[in-house]
């Protein structure tokens, strides 16, 4: 869970809950916050409580025709989250890189390895030329590498959704590669936080992936 600063006294922490988790989660919030109104904000539904504590859920993916079941909005959501669908995933970082087929949270075929670009220097003049070069092409390699991972990784897999995380120009940078031309204009969900990326960081991403992201801000 990341917590951090939204206003002066205010704090937003960001969950994920699985779709079967969901419900409970709602009760749980409600019942430390107060009775609880809904309404639709941002692409989310939108929990206010009673001490002014809210709470922004959105769902892992778009229905895209195949919306979830329910009498109420949360059991909607929850019924969403829970459904199947196939994500390709793709985190790196200047020290690593994990990528991997996702369904159902879980991970079922996936690459994982370290690979080094430098940070960025502090030196001036002809060194830090040199130095800026060889950096750019570590990265490259970097990226080239990791297309060429995703790719076969997600061979032979129907990918619906792609995910990113880590570094977000570095990832980008992988998608761009020739080797993921076919994935490139598929549809991007939520972008991850990560660490250096391995197959631990890989198997939680994909739990969070798959989940309701809520974005809970406590009242002043």
């Amino acid at each position: 869970m990341e917590t951090r600063p939204s206003g002066p006294n205010e704090k937003q922490r960001t969950a994920f809950i699985s779709g079967a988790r969901l419900s409970g989660w709602v009760e749980r919030f409600a019942a430390s916050h107060g009775a609880v109104q809904e309404e639709p904000d941002d692409g989310g539904t939108l929990l206010r409580a009673a001490d002014g504590a809210r709470a922004l859920l959105r769902a892992p993916w778009p229905v895209d025709g195949r919306p979830g079941k329910g009498s109420s909005t949360v059991e909607r959501l929850a019924s969403l989250a829970s459904q199947e669908r196939r994500l390709g995933i793709i985190l790196v970082r200047r020290g690593g890189y994990a990528v991997g087929v996702v369904s159902g949270g879980k991970v079922s075929a996936s690459k994982s390895g370290s690979r080094y670009v430098q940070s960025r220097s502090a030196a001036g003049g002809s060194s830090q030329q040199r130095f800026a070069r060889r950096r750019e092409n570590q990265a490259n390699a970097l990226t080239e590498a990791v297309a060429g991972y995703a790719a076969a990784v997600f061979s032979g897999h129907s990918i619906e959704y792609l995910v990113l995380g880590g570094d977000a120009a570095l990832a980008a940078a992988v998608l761009e590669e020739k080797a993921l031309k076919e994935y490139a204009s598929q549809t991007r969900l939520a972008f991850l936080a990560v660490g250096d990326p391995n197959a631990t960081v890989l198997r939680k991403a994909a739990a969070d992936a798959c989940a309701v992201r809520i974005e809970v801000r406590d009242p002043p």
